[in-house]
C-alpha cells in the first residue's frame, strides 16, 4: 500500500509517467421484448424482456497527471489481451518514455511474463525493461485510480444495455475521447501519513509478527 501512495505523490517525469491499469468483465445484453401494443386507457409501453449475449472485457489504463486514458475492450482477458494491451500502449501512446510506473492488481496474468505469450523472447525481455510494476495489496483495489475511472464509465456509459462488442466498443471508445478531450483527472489526497493514521491498527498487526 505505502509504495503505491508513494507512486501517486512522486513529482510528474514525463520520463516516468505513472500509468493505472485494470481491467472488468461486462456482460453483452439485448432488449428481445419490443414495444407492447397501446390499449384504451393505457399509454405505449416496453416489455422488459430480454437476451444475454456472453461477455468480453475492458481494459483501461489512466494516467493521472495529464487526465490520458486509454481503453480497449477484448473478447476476452488472457494474458496474451494483457500483453498485446501492454504492447500497444506503450508503442502507440508513449515510445520515448524511459519506463512507464505501472499500479495494477496482482492477478495472475498482470506480470511481464505475459509478454512472451505475444513475442520472442528478445523482445519479451527489451519490453519487461519498460515496465516498473507496482502492485495493490489483496483487497486493496480502492487504492488503484484506474477503479474511480471505471466507476465513471460505468455510470456514464455502461449503464444502459450494450447488445455486441462492436456497439460496446463504440461506446466506451467514445466516452474515452470526451474524457481525454475535458482531461478529466483524480485529485488523490490519501497519502502515507493518512493512511498509517487511520489504518493503525494494521501496522500494530504487522510490528507484531515481525
Amino acid at each position: 500500500m505505502e509504495d503505491v501512495l508513494h507512486q501517486y505523490h512522486l513529482l510528474y517525469d514525463p520520463r516516468y509517467p505513472l500509468i493505472c491499469f485494470d481491467e472488468r468483465p461486462c456482460f453483452l445484453i439485448d432488449d428481445v421484448g419490443g414495444i407492447l401494443p397501446m390499449s384504451p386507457g393505457k399509454a405505449k409501453r416496453y416489455h422488459y424482456e430480454y437476451q444475454k449475449n456472453g461477455s468480453c472485457c475492458v481494459l483501461l489504463a489512466f494516467e493521472p497527471h495529464t487526465g490520458f486514458r486509454y481503453v480497449e475492450v477484448r473478447e476476452r482477458r488472457t494474458a496474451s489481451d494483457y500483453a498485446a494491451f501492454m504492447q500497444r500502449l506503450l508503442t502507440q501512446h508513449y515510445p520515448e518514455v524511459e519506463a512507464i510506473r505501472l499500479v495494477q492488481d496482482n492477478l495472475n496474468t498482470h506480470t511481464p511474463g505475459s509478454f512472451y505469450e505475444v513475442l520472442p523472447p528478445a523482445e519479451a525481455f527489451a519490453l519487461a525493461l519498460r515496465f516498473e510494476p507496482h502492485y495493490t495489496p489483496k483487497k486493496g483495489s480502492w487504492l488503484n485510480m484506474a477503479e474511480i475511472e471505471f466507476a465513471a464509465l460505468s455510470k456514464q456509459c455502461l449503464d444502459r444495455r450494450l447488445p455486441d462488442v462492436e456497439t460496446l466498443r463504440r461506446a466506451v471508445l467514445s466516452w474515452a475521447e470526451q474524457r481525454n478531450q475535458a482531461k478529466k483527472t483524480v485529485a488523490w489526497k490519501f497519502a502515507p501519513p493518512a493512511a498509517r493514521q487511520k489504518l493503525h491498527r494494521h501496522y500494530k498487526n504487522v510490528q507484531k509478527f515481525t
